[in-house]
């Protein structure tokens, strides 16, 4: 079902990537530049680009080709797809051809400072071997032993090597309060920073895991899994082809990691452990001790390199000690923890140590740190947790990193080691009261969420009315560069965050956050984490009995499901949330769930009933002067009233919803406005005007790096060249669409694209090629439960069948797209000749042996 009606995203099948003159055909027509204009940018005769693009020069030269990547404007993952295909060589693996263009990611944390040792370890690691493949590594150690700063500092000596960047995963496998990252949300986000809009992150963990070998597939980059759970944690996040290394760290020893090298982490020799110590504290503060009390000091940190640290970090912001009394008191304070193994042990006693050692503010500060659910922190949210300024949490977390007790592996971002955390928790448990503890994560509730609203409100202002609101506090609302920064930076925060306040009763706050980053979860394309949070806000609204908490969530939900193409669970969560709105009189909830339940219906055929819901939304739209609603509602009335064949009230809706999207600067509003009257045209043969939406339309998608909007105007604009018999540049529109559709997981526009060259394919005489099109968009129709489209599929095969000379399995399809159509109570499908009055035609003509020759 085509037209801007589709937001969602399912899994879908791989296709082949094309060749040099369609590639160069794309990107032309991207950069909505003519062939004569490429030629002059390119300085080449614009008969050398037509040649090119027509596939009659198969080899042109580099100098030619680099021309071209600049005058296209390509990227570098771009670039090395137009190298391979002008040297002819194969594409095993397409990567994304349009990706956002992003800085090159360089996410390593901060090398350790004092890095000693480790020249057995550092050398396996550095012999990586053939770089034109893909190396993985996995790095097992226990607790404390130095693993992420091993592979951190190897990641460094190696990043030379890898061109195209590094990724740095933190996988959680054994963060104390944190659950294990899930691989597929773990993928989302790193696609995103390769550059995959969020909209174009399939749903489903292997298709996200598809998509991800294939944009490293052209790629060399050192990618860091830290922290692993176990290999099945690991494996989604593996490159398939391509140059790049992997490191991977865990507790555990991941033997069942196909073909990757292990390396075993044990404690530190004597003689490195008595360097990292010296090293950390000085020389100074070591000068003339004799060595082997240097060894008993650095054996009671059990030889772990991060006690080793900590109790240096004490020698060192001491002056007045001396090494035999800082031995003195870890040996007193290690007699009270004999019931801990060794390794435990030996934090656990350097970590009290260090603790003991800071003023009031600092072990308060400390302590309530360890409050924080998430993976870091910025000094604003520290001040929140602390209830200071600013300044003074800056000065607090300073004094923290100095003595180790935290870490900054960004500038300005601070994280605990996970013992550090656990060790800061656990004091926060046995010296906070719980009347603190609870108001210190209030403040920090009250932070995120106002910030959060504050940025949406920057990214999505003609939504803000849809978001609910905290009680006006002290944060500044971050600067309009900074709201799409902050927000990626802190989404992973504020999912934690929205965790601790389901299981803490912070009732209002699950309900704030889970609407507030309904649309940045949706816009991403992570599904799942927004349905599991806005299921937790349906469970405490339920629990409070709180109708409109209930209904904002109701109303969430049946968006995400509608999107997953789970049509009858969304129905049944905004037909909840329609009897709600109507019980407690919210009428923006009532207009929000029967644009719902009209877009579901649309797309299961009911074009009638989804046109009724449309209208009675917009009515209430008008009522409550809600723009927002008022432009939804008209562009889904406009579509369904354009397939139903009322073109001139469609013309009217989609016009006034054009002026409404262009007045609030509502871009997807607007792109989806200009497709549906450009289909409006197609429909009434005016194919000049046509191609003027289709193109503005497709132009617009991709400045916005909106997918679907580029697939619904590739869509148009193939069908325009089809129907005027430009079979070649129609051609190469549904592949485009069948390759993006596929790439993105989106099911629904793989089955347009294959229909629409299903009928392409008819019209060139090639039955055959076109039976198979309409065979797999049938199949994908009948999975996606779109009756209507399965008509339209069915109305296909009979063509295909008539032209091979099979009327009986023509009469069979046709016959089954006229049951669908009376079991629908319709007598048209939004595709033009695909009625009941045409198909009953073309079953008269076969009864009469005078079959139709054409397709529509």
């Amino acid at each position: 079902m085509p037209s801007g009606v589709r937001d969602g995203a399912e899994a879908g099948r791989p296709v082949g990537g094309p060749g040099l003159g369609a590639l160069l055909r794309s990107w032309r027509e991207r950069a909505l530049l003519t062939q004569e204009q490429v030629a002059a940018r390119a300085g080449l005769n614009v008969r050398t680009v037509r040649r090119l693009e027509a596939d009659e020069l198969r080899r042109p030269r580099s100098a030619s080709v680099r021309s071209l990547a600049e005058a296209l404007g390509l990227d570098a993952a771009e670039v090395s797809v137009l190298t391979r295909a002008a040297n002819g060589l194969p594409e095993s693996v397409r990567p994304a051809p349009q990706l956002t263009p992003r800085p090159t990611p360089r996410q390593l944390p901060a090398d350790a400072g004092a890095f000693v040792g480790r020249a057995r370890e550092l050398a396996v690691l550095d012999d990586v071997g053939d770089t034109d493949t893909v190396v993985v590594t996995a790095i097992d150690g226990m607790a404390g032993v130095g693993k992420t700063a091993l592979a951190v500092h190897a990641a460094y000596q190696l990043a030379p090597r890898f061109p195209d960047g590094d990724l740095f995963v933190d996988l959680h496998g054994y963060t104390r309060g944190m659950p294990a990252a899930d691989p597929a949300d773990a993928l989302a986000r790193v696609l995103e920073v390769l550059g995959v809009p969020g909209e174009s992150v399939p749903q489903h963990l292997d298709d996200r895991a598809a998509l991800y070998r294939s944009v490293l597939a052209d790629r060399k980059m050192l990618i860091v899994l830290d922290n692993a759970a176990d290999e099945a944690q690991v494996r989604p996040l593996l490159p398939g082809a391509g140059g790049c290394l992997v490191l991977v760290t865990s507790r555990r020893r991941l033997v069942g990691l196909d073909d990757a090298r292990t390396v075993s982490v044990d404690v530190l020799p004597l003689a490195d452990a008595i360097a990292l110590f010296t090293g950390t504290a000085g020389e100074e503060r070591v000068a003339g001790v004799p060595r082997e009390v240097l060894a008993a000091v650095v054996r009671r940190c059990g030889l772990l390199p991060l006690a080793i640290r900590l109790a240096a970090a004490r020698l060192k912001t001491h002056p007045a000690w001396s090494v035999r009394h800082l031995l003195q008191r870890l040996e007193e304070h290690q007699q009270v923890l004999g019931e801990l193994r060794a390794g435990q042990h030996s934090v656990t006693a350097a970590l009290d140590l260090s603790y003991q050692e800071l003023t009031d503010a600092e072990r308060r500060a400390y302590r309530l740190l360890g409050l924080h659910p998430g993976m870091d922190l910025a000094p604003d949210a520290a001040a929140a947790l602390l209830a200071t300024t600013v300044k003074r949490a800056s000065t607090l977390l300073d004094r923290l990193l100095e003595v180790h007790l935290l870490q900054e592996p960004i500038p300005g971002r601070y994280r605990f080691h996970d013992l550090i955390r656990t060790h800061a928790a656990e004091r926060a448990a046995g010296e906070e009261p719980e009347s603190d503890r609870r108001a210190a994560s209030a403040r920090l509730l009250n932070h995120y969420s106002r910030a959060a609203s504050a940025a949406m409100d920057l990214l999505y202002p003609y939504e803000a009315d849809m978001r609910p609101r905290i009680a006006p506090g002290e944060v500044a609302p971050p600067a309009v560069a900074d709201a799409a920064a902050w927000l990626e930076a802190e989404l992973s925060n504020l999912l934690s965050l929205a965790q601790l306040a389901a299981e803490h009763g912070f009732s209002e706050h699950v309900r704030h956050l889970s609407a507030t980053l309904h649309r940045c979860l949706r816009t991403r394309g992570r599904y799942a984490e927004a349905e599991t949070l806005l299921e937790r806000a349906l469970s405490a609204a339920r629990a409070a009995e709180y109708r409109t908490g209930e209904l904002e969530a109701l109303l969430g939900l049946g968006e995400i499901r509608q999107m997953q193409c789970r049509y009858e669970a969304a129905l049944e969560d905004s037909s909840r949330a329609l009897a709600i709105a109507c019980a407690i009189g919210h009428r923006s909830g009532e207009l929000r769930a029967l644009n719902g339940i009209g877009m579901v219906r649309g797309f299961q055929g009911e074009y009638a009933r989804a046109a009724e819901h449309f209208e009675q939304a917009l009515d209430i739209a008008r009522a409550i002067g809600h723009r927002t609603g008022e432009l939804d509602a008209l562009i889904a009335a406009g579509n369904v009233h354009r397939i139903m064949g009322w073109y001139e009230t469609s013309a009217d809706e989609l016009a006034r919803a054009l002026v409404i999207a262009r007045s609030i600067g509502h871009r997807t509003g607007e792109l989806r406005a200009l497709l549906g009257i450009g289909f409006i045209h197609l429909g009434q043969d005016a194919h000049a005007l046509a191609t003027d939406y289709f193109t503005l339309a497709l132009g617009l998608a991709r400045g916005t790096g909106h997918r679907l909007g580029e697939l619904d105007s590739l869509n148009g604009l193939g069908h325009l060249h089809r129907f005027q018999g430009r079979y070649e540049e129609a051609y190469d529109c549904y592949e485009q669409a069948l390759r993006l559709a596929s790439e993105i997981g989106n099911s629904n526009w793989q089955f347009e694209a294959l229909h629409g060259m299903g009928r392409l394919q008819h019209a060139r005489g090639l039955a055959d090629q076109a039976l198979d099109c309409h065979r797999q968009a049938l199949g994908l129709a009948s999975d996606l439960h779109q009756p209507s489209d399965q008509a339209r599929a069915h109305d296909g095969l009979a063509h295909a069948h008539v032209a091979l000379g099979r009327p009986d399995l023509a009469r069979r399809h046709w016959t089954e797209a006229l049951t669908i159509m009376s079991a629908l109570g319709i007598d048209r499908t939004e595709e033009t000749g695909v009625d009941v009055g045409s198909i009953r035609a073309h079953l008269a003509s076969a009864d009469a042996h005078q079959l139709p020759a054409a397709g529509p």
